[in-house]
């Protein structure tokens, strides 16, 4: 890293910590989702090859972030996570699917290969927290497909919450002739039949993570036959709104998103949704193909 970029994200780093801590105190929750692209638990391998030196960075993100539970996708396993997200900060909660078995050569990587992508959580100590059984009917049967992660948290009132990664390729639109369309809205009936349960029973809840979907988009069908009206808490509002990203200046659209059902958006704190940009440093500098995204909910 640069001595410059060194400095900038130091001094992120510290007024994050400084800046967080009444909020944390009371009682909200800074809940955040971050695909921390191809994390692999080893250095030099899988898609993204990373260093020590890369590894100590991602640490120092983790810092300027400073949330209380963060959803990640694409992590090999927990030995990966945990050399991101301090353990003695956080509790780690990974899904319980096999590793996938895909392993096949990186596109355009010759001599490296695609390690297992695991959804999780890390959630940090002092915030309770409760594990329900993986979503595994996400993965409609493939080996390949990602469970979704449940967890219930609280600094007062609790909050449920779907970490999840869903099928990609099909960014907009729904075509027949695209293979990964219909694979990405077979997995729709399996997330509305989880928010619906959810708001039968009551539930502030929360779906968040990368939907490889531009759900903001107008008229989005994935979204649409989310939000069909039934049951109305059900009914899920994007944290983002219509903001535009800015993770890459050639994306100007989300893919990655943090979903309140009704009960849970009455509880968001207004102007809480932040792109967290890695300090601004250079896209070249990015220690991820994709920026975490953030909200606050309150207790």
């Amino acid at each position: 890293m640069k001595p410059l970029i060194a400095l900038s994200l130091s001094a992120i780093v510290l007024s994050g910590c400084i800046g967080m801590t009444p909020n944390r105190d009371s009682g909200s929750l800074k809940v955040a989702s971050w695909n921390i692209e191809h994390l692999a638990e080893r250095d030099g391998e899988g898609c993204s090859p990373r260093t020590e030196a890369d590894y100590a960075r991602l640490r120092d993100h983790v810092r300027a972030l400073d949330a209380d539970v963060i959803a990640f996708q694409e992590v090999q396993n927990k030995a990966a996570a945990e050399r991101v997200f301090d353990p003695a900060i956080y509790d780690l909660v990974m899904s319980g699917r096999p590793p996938s078995t895909r392993g096949s050569e990186c596109r355009g990587q010759p001599g490296l290969f695609i390690q297992n992508q695991a959804v999780g959580f890390a959630i940090r100590k002092g915030v309770p927290w409760t594990r329900h059984p993986d979503l595994n009917a996400l993965a409609l049967g493939s080996p390949d497909l990602r469970w979704g992660v449940d967890v219930t948290v609280s600094r007062g009132r609790p909050v449920r919450l779907l970490a999840v990664h869903l099928k990609s390729g099909c960014n907009s639109g729904r075509e027949p002739t695209d293979l990964d369309c219909p694979v990405l809205f077979d997995q729709l009936p399996v997330l509305e039949g989880w928010t619906e349960a959810r708001a039968a029973k009551g539930e502030a809840f929360v779906v968040l993570g990368d939907w490889n979907r531009r759900l903001a988009s107008r008229n989005d069908a994935f979204l649409a036959g989310l939000n069909d009206g039934e049951p109305a808490a059900s009914t899920l509002t994007l944290a983002s709104r219509d903001r535009p990203a800015g993770c890459k200046a050639r994306y100007r659209e989300y893919i990655d998103f943090i979903a309140t059902g009704s009960i849970a958006t009455a509880r968001v704190e207004p102007e809480s949704f932040e792109e967290y940009r890695y300090g601004g440093i250079a896209e070249t500098e990015h220690p991820s193909d994709h920026c975490p995204i953030s909200v606050r909910i309150t207790g």
